[in-house]
């Protein structure tokens, strides 16, 4: 089978080889993960696989960060009889009386003639065999995708889109704050299909959260945990209730999401450091509840000391579901998750004075230290959470 990438071929020699190597580790890991028995080849512009199971091994292949799509395909001599005998193949097996068919034809490296040429004889040897078909290039019922290149050559008939963006592990580690909702998890893909080592980053609110937070918080670690399997993918559980009883206590309860959202980033970016991730991923989404007004989040963001990414930030509600859906995480019934401690009547524009004034009192800074050091470590791999965390 044959895998395409799309950015990739833009990037220097170089870096191509080692995005490239990086990716192909990454679907051997996959493949590993199912069992399947598999060999790598890497010629320019083509990834080949070979494998006794080349449709299971598409469509793992095919959910491989990096990958734009997967075929399986007839791998041929590079010349015109020899594509064309394979492309009548594929024929016989789809192409019946009636229907239209189109031939879409690439050359490369390859001398004696042209794409045009290419399409023209092979359709043409198809015709030959299947005579009652008609040839339609702008909407045919049936398409055979032929390839001729150095390596050899390419018959197809279908494409099995991938996910597409960088591979995973190309652009150094990031930790997201994940929690039990639907935006969390789709801000966390978004990023590791951006080719970013991923440590995801629960706070934990306890008695002041619903009874089944941490079991969704898992079930979303677990399920992202399949878009890179053969990877350990961790998650820290930070203990919030100590910060929580603070700032109940309070008499003024609308700037409590503010001070809650200053401190997991302090919390997220004492452990960054730790760690030495670059930085911080969340699923902020520009204006859909107070604490994420553009006057609010511009008073969050400095208590921060690493980059703060936002992929979330101008998507809309509707959107961020359907990708939820889309990529497995989205929970219809996700039960009893709600926060006690936010208020009624939140505040959408806090005054910057007002929020580093009260976290001078009650002595955030300390906070955030302490509940740093009480990280609990959980680890998910290929959909599982592993026991002992």
């Amino acid at each position: 089978m044959m895998i395409r990438y799309g950015e990739i071929f833009l990037k220097s020699e170089p870096v191509k080889r080692r995005f490239i190597s990086i990716m192909t580790g990454n679907i051997s890991l996959a493949l590993e993960a199912e069992g399947l028995s598999h060999r790598i080849e890497t010629p320019r512009g083509r990834i080949l696989i070979f494998g006794d199971e080349p449709r299971r091994i598409a469509a793992i292949a095919a959910k491989t960060f990096g990958v734009v799509s997967a075929s399986v395909c007839t791998v041929t001599t590079p010349d015109i009889d020899g594509i064309a005998a394979a492309a009548v193949e594929h024929a016989e097996r789809h192409l019946r009386p009636g229907m239209s068919f189109a031939i879409r034809a690439r050359r490369s490296g390859v001398e004696g003639f042209n794409s045009q040429e290419l399409g023209a004889a092979v359709g043409s040897a198809v015709l030959d065999r299947v005579p009652e078909a008609r040839v339609d290039l702008t909407a045919p019922d049936y398409e055979i995708f032929v390839e001729a290149r150095e390596f050899g050559g390419l018959v197809y008939d279908e494409k099995t889109r991938g996910p597409g963006g960088l591979p995973y592990g190309t652009q150094g580690e990031v930790m997201a704050l994940l929690s039990e909702g639907i935006d969390s998890p789709v801000a966390s893909w978004l990023m590791m299909r951006r080719g970013c080592l991923m440590v995801h980053v629960h706070m934990q609110s306890g008695r002041f959260g619903g009874a089944d937070a941490e079991k969704n918080v898992l079930q979303n670690h677990a399920r992202l945990s399949r878009w890179v399997p053969g990877h350990p993918l961790d998650l820290l559980m930070v203990d919030m209730e100590p910060f929580f009883e603070v700032i109940t206590a309070m008499k003024e309860p609308r700037y409590r999401c503010i001070l809650c959202k200053r401190f997991m980033l302090r919390v997220a970016s004492i452990l960054a450091g730790e760690r030495g991730a670059y930085a911080l991923v969340n699923g902020d989404n520009l204006g859909q509840v107070a604490s994420q007004t553009l006057a609010n989040m511009t008073v969050i963001a400095p208590a921060a000391s690493v980059p703060v990414l936002r992929p979330l930030i101008g998507f809309d509600k509707e959107e961020v579901v359907e990708r939820a859906r889309a990529i497995g995480t989205f929970e219809a019934h996700p039960g009893n998750v709600g926060c006690t401690v936010a208020p009624r009547y939140p505040s959408t524009a806090a005054p910057a004075e007002t929020i580093a004034q009260i976290e001078e009192e009650i002595d955030a800074a300390s906070l955030a230290a302490r509940a740093a050091g009480t990280v609990r470590r959980c680890r998910a791999k290929n959909g599982e959470v592993e026991e002992g965390w």
